[in-house]
């Protein structure tokens, strides 16, 4: 009646229940997610707070990418790295903010390896458009002290992947398997916990006609992206698709996750390897679409299969209904496309 629920799922619940499926788990997973969701509490609340905060504007450096550090960027990497070398269950991390990998002092490590773009979209804080963060848990895989070869594992090893969307609210979405599938938690304010509000998230293998990618680079595109972008504003029979672009991955996958349709960020001939990380952006937002359903490809091969070679390794990026994405590989494989 007074439209509170009382015996809500909330997500700490969620992955309590999860952890329940698995006789030999021993929790620490839970820990750190939970770990995770503070910080993303503390980020959602720094993102609402910037205009006021004076949080707005450049940090005044470049990050290892060459882009300019926003103040935001700093606190919400900060804030990503502290929360979870306090969760006691992470051993390294690698972040978009840091040249190298992120090891956790001996006494507070654990058996996982995060990745994460503690702040995607960032070029977009000054104009109030949609932005995120984006994480993925591995398992540590050597002996002894952790090193690198623990970070550079394909998507395939993830043990989870997610993203937070701080929008007209903050929602999370995560996903540990296919099995389990991807679920989508927004914040409730008044009790400070995030909710399930989007239960097995599916991915339509045919969803909107809607494509997403940023046509500004259309003259330095390969033949087979100029081919399908061509087909879907001219198409021989029906109607021609809608474009969006946001230009915060985040938010333009979720939509597509919403809708379907398809994202895309190609490779051009000013990023031949793509701009997206393959690491922190790319495997992580290509387990939650497969999980849900769809496809995730370079458009020679799969996302998850790539093997990266180094922390801050790029990749071109289709990913979304599998109609959509399998186009794509097709039109590869007919302009012979590696």
């Amino acid at each position: 009646m007074a439209g509170i629920d009382t015996n809500c799922m909330t997500l700490t619940r969620f992955v309590m229940e999860e952890q329940k499926k698995h006789p030999g788990a021993s929790g620490d997973l839970t820990m750190l997610l939970q770990a995770l969701m503070t910080a993303v509490k503390a980020v959602q609340t720094a993102v609402r707070r910037a205009g006021i905060a004076n949080l707005y504007g450049f940090q005044g450096t470049t990050n290892v990418q060459g882009e300019e550090v926003k103040k935001l960027d700093v606190l919400a990497n900060d804030c990503f790295i502290n929360m979870l070398k306090s969760s006691y269950s992470t051993c390294l991390m690698v972040s978009e903010e840091n040249e190298t990998v992120i090891e956790v002092e001996t006494e507070k490590q654990g058996k996982y390896i995060v990745t994460f773009d503690p702040l995607d979209g960032s070029s977009n804080i000054d104009c109030l458009v949609s932005i995120g963060s984006i994480f993925g848990i591995y398992r540590k895989v050597s002996e002894g002290a952790p090193g690198l070869a623990d970070a550079l594992q394909p998507g395939t090893q993830l043990v989870c992947a997610g993203y937070a969307l701080y929008g007209s609210a903050t929602m999370v979405v995560i996903s540990t398997s296919k099995e389990s599938g991807v679920h989508g938690f927004m914040l409730d304010p008044t009790i400070g916990e995030f909710v399930l509000t989007h239960p097995t998230i599916t991915l339509a293998p045919k969803g909107k006609s809607i494509y997403s990618l940023n046509e500004g680079y259309a003259g330095t595109w390969n033949e087979a992206v100029k081919e399908y972008v061509n087909n879907k504003k001219f198409p021989k029979n029906g109607k021609s698709y809608s474009s969006r672009y946001v230009g915060s991955m985040v938010a333009d996958v979720h939509r597509t996750l919403v809708y379907g349709g398809i994202f895309m960020y190609p490779s051009s001939a000013s990023a031949p390897k793509g701009k997206l990380r393959l690491m922190y952006e790319a495997n992580p937002m290509a387990f939650i679409v497969e999980n849900a359903g769809g496809l995730a490809s370079t458009g020679s091969g799969r996302i998850l299969d790539v093997q990266p070679s180094s922390i801050h390794e790029r990749c071109p990026v289709f990913l979304g209904s599998s109609t959509e994405v399998n186009e794509i590989i097709e039109l590869y494989k007919k302009h012979n496309i590696q």
